[in-house]
């Protein structure tokens, strides 16, 4: 088989960290090659290296067997190398058209042809069964169809190579399975696809090798068929993974949270999005709410945390209401939120990360005396959940969050939630981005907060996740809770049928 790309000693260095260290990689016709890693193994700088956002201090780079230097995305473009970034490249306010052809318009008289890019965007996407609206606003979209259009992107610049960098890590079940099979047709084509994964069932369905790299380095390169996950994972990890995490029985205790016959609707549409919803979360247990996305999860969350107004309903912690208190006093209240968006909810990106892990406590003691805040008691807090929670960057405390890896800002926030030791944790897709490794710890630190007695509710679109780690299980449909679980006494195939609407029960 032809070879398409070969990566021969890459080595890259950032201030304080080698990300790169002489790193090998080949990359065939017609085949789709795994990167599999922890987070911050140095997946995405090798990725970055071939598409020119960064150019390496050592070693070459050959595509379809010539040496070649890549100083930027057009040199890459040019080569037929495109890439598909894990956080989207899309500018929201623009329709799908106007970010496809940015940067490759065509102008006739100074106006631009947008009829004839129209064509050959309709074209590709239905030869690739990419359908999305061509004049639907970026902002008006779901994940799975702004993915659709950096893949667009990419095939509107005629990319024969592709790099897909943590392309499942927003999707859900059904865009997945969507995507996996657009990746297929691909393959069938000749095109050759690089694709930088956690999920290991993934690799497996999809991938023909996989190369590993551990802490910047070529672990080993590894025909997928005949690899197991265990294998996989400990070579990734350097360490065996636990894929079944020991979870003793709840010692549960009084009601934390009770949320009764909640209505909330959307600020744009005014639709109505949760429905009279109720249900309680107990000290010491895990409530996890399962569904297909866009069922009102998001919404809900948004209601508990003070983030959206709710029309109708009440929530109390610890027997008092607290309704209508905003995002502040919720939280100074006890309760800890892992939000949906780590960008947008949960970090401010150009602050360094020892800011970030302190700014739902900053303004109070130690971090705070007189009015000035402490920096030693701050940077002496960020180092120990840095060291607590493995947070990976270049500089420590002092990284600047925007320049970290997704999976190690997930594990900022992390750590800033549950070392605040509020009463009630709530978490949407607290694992999502994370490496094996680091999904089995933060899956045991969730029980483990749970076994301090804590009320834990989480919302997750993983089905093993929820099966993991719930001690109850709450199904929610069109905004409604439609039953209420045991996962002792549930298959995911029933767990599906309520998912699906097929089936509904009263609360319990």
């Amino acid at each position: 088989m032809k070879t398409v790309i070969e990566m021969n000693g890459i080595t890259k260095t950032f201030p304080g960290i080698k990300a790169n260290d002489n790193i090998h990689l080949e990359l065939r016709q017609g085949e789709v090659h795994a990167l599999l890693g922890e987070n911050g193994a140095g997946k995405s700088t090798l990725m970055g290296v071939l598409f020119g956002l960064y150019q390496a201090d050592e070693g070459t780079i050959k595509v379809h067997g010539e040496t070649v230097e890549i100083r930027s995305p057009n040199d890459a473009n040019a080569l037929g190398i495109g890439m598909v970034h894990q956080h989207f490249k899309l500018v929201e306010r623009f329709t799908v058209l106007q970010n496809i052809i940015l940067g490759q318009e065509d102008v006739k008289a100074g106006f631009l042809k947008y009829d004839v890019a129209r064509e050959r965007v309709l074209a590709i996407s239905k030869q690739y069964g990419l359908n999305v609206d061509p004049d639907a606003r970026v902002e008006d979209i779901s994940v799975g169809q702004q993915q659709r259009v950096e893949i667009l992107k990419v095939l509107y610049r005629k990319a024969d190579i592709l790099i897909l960098d943590e392309p499942t890590a927003s999707l859900t079940p059904q865009e997945i399975n969507e995507l996996m099979q657009i990746l297929e047709r691909f393959k069938k084509e000749g095109k050759s696809i690089l694709f930088i994964s956690h999920k290991l069932e993934e690799i497996r369905r999809i991938a023909d090798r996989c190369t590993i790299l551990r802490k910047g380095q070529h672990i080993d390169t590894l025909d997928v068929k005949t690899a197991t996950n265990e294998q996989l994972a400990e070579k990734m990890v350097g360490r065996k993974v636990v894929f079944n995490i020991e979870k003793p029985k709840p010692k549960v205790k009084e009601t934390v949270l009770k949320v009764k016959d909640v209505c909330i609707q959307s600020p744009i549409t005014k639709k109505m999005l949760v429905k009279d919803v109720s249900f309680e979360v107990k000290a010491g247990e895990i409530l996890c709410v399962a569904g297909i996305e866009g069922n009102g999860q998001t919404e809900l969350v948004y209601g508990l945390s003070g983030m959206y107004k709710i029309q109708s309903g009440t929530i109390e912690l610890n027997g008092e209401d607290i309704t209508a208190l905003p995002i502040r006093k919720k939280a100074l209240k006890g309760i800890a939120h892992i939000p949906e968006d780590r960008q947008k909810h949960g970090l401010v990106l150009d602050f360094p990360l020892d800011y970030n892990l302190v700014l739902q406590s900053y303004f109070a003691p130690p971090f705070q005396k007189r009015g000035f805040l402490q920096f030693d008691a701050i940077r002496t807090h960020a180092e120990r959940l840095i060291e607590r929670f493995d947070i990976r960057s270049g500089s420590g405390a002092m990284s600047l969050v925007r320049n970290m890896s997704g999976g190690n800002q997930q594990k900022a926030i992390l750590g800033r939630e549950i070392d605040r030791g509020c009463d009630v944790l709530i978490g949407v897709q607290p694992t999502r981005g994370l490496d094996v490794g680091a999904i089995e710890a933060v899956q045991k630190e969730l029980i483990r907060y749970r076994d301090e007695g804590k009320a834990v509710l989480i919302i997750s679109y993983d089905l093993n996740e929820v099966f993991t780690i719930s001690d109850r299980i709450m199904v929610m449909f069109e905004g409604e809770n439609v039953g209420i679980l045991n996962p002792d006494d549930t298959t995911q195939e029933t767990l599906g049928l309520y998912m699906s609407g097929s089936k509904r029960m009263k609360q319990s």
